[in-house]
């Protein structure tokens, strides 16, 4: 899913409305789409609250989004990336793993110049998933360059299912991830988001449509 086939907030259906809903897989259609389904999050959403009034005054902010997996983070990240390119911004969205291996792969320092260009202009720049992976030293330096690159100037949102003191896990042996997450936390929002995993929710209940399918045939 692109940023670009990503929804507006407050202008979906809810799921499950078209036959073509119904067809779609159970942690889908219970993910949520816009800010009012996202419940159980109303410390970070509500009305009033500081992350909804900044989407809704077109404030542009950093922030990084901490969870477990199967939260919504990447849903939300898409939405608030969706709604400043409506809004005129230049957006860049990209996976962790995608941005610091299209960048390690390089290997000309004019060619790296330009790609660490391309993700340090935009307005804002998403980077998804840090934390499933782990890293190279030249992984977490290039993240840690690209990161001072846009420091006070430009806007970044991150989501993660590390907290921060876990990290160096994420990034081992390297150097610079105190000063990275310092980097990264000085003038950010730093939100929770929890909730049971859309994932989990399908898995049971997969498993509990089998325990009813096999007390039918016994």
């Amino acid at each position: 899913m692109s940023l670009f086939d990503a929804s507006p907030l407050g202008s979906v259906p809810l799921a499950g409305k078209t036959p073509e809903d119904a067809k779609r897989p159970l942690a889908d259609r219970m993910r949520p789409e816009t800010l009012d389904q996202y419940a159980g999050q109303e410390h970070i959403l509500g009305p009033g609250k500081p992350l909804r009034r900044q989407i809704e005054q077109d404030r542009l902010t950093s922030i990084i989004l901490w969870g477990p997996p199967g939260v919504g983070k990447t849903t939300l990240v898409k939405n608030i990336a969706h709604q400043a390119l409506i809004r005129g911004h230049t957006v860049r969205f990209a996976t962790a793993g995608e941005l610091l291996g299209e960048l390690a792969a390089l290997d000309s320092d004019t060619a790296l110049r330009r790609r660490l260009h391309l993700y340090a202009s935009p307005d804002l720049l998403v980077i998804d998933e840090i934390g499933y992976l782990s890293y190279s030293n030249r992984h977490a330096d290039l993240l840690f360059e690209l990161v001072s690159r846009r420091y006070e100037s430009k806007s970044t949102i991150i989501t993660t299912n590390k907290p921060f003191k876990e990290w160096p896990e994420v990034f081992p042996n390297a150097a610079c991830v105190v000063s990275l997450v310092d980097r990264l936390v000085h003038h950010s929002e730093v939100i929770s988001i929890e909730g049971e995993s859309y994932r989990l929710k399908e898995a049971k209940e997969r498993a509990e449509m089998k325990t009813r399918q096999q007390g039918k045939k016994s």
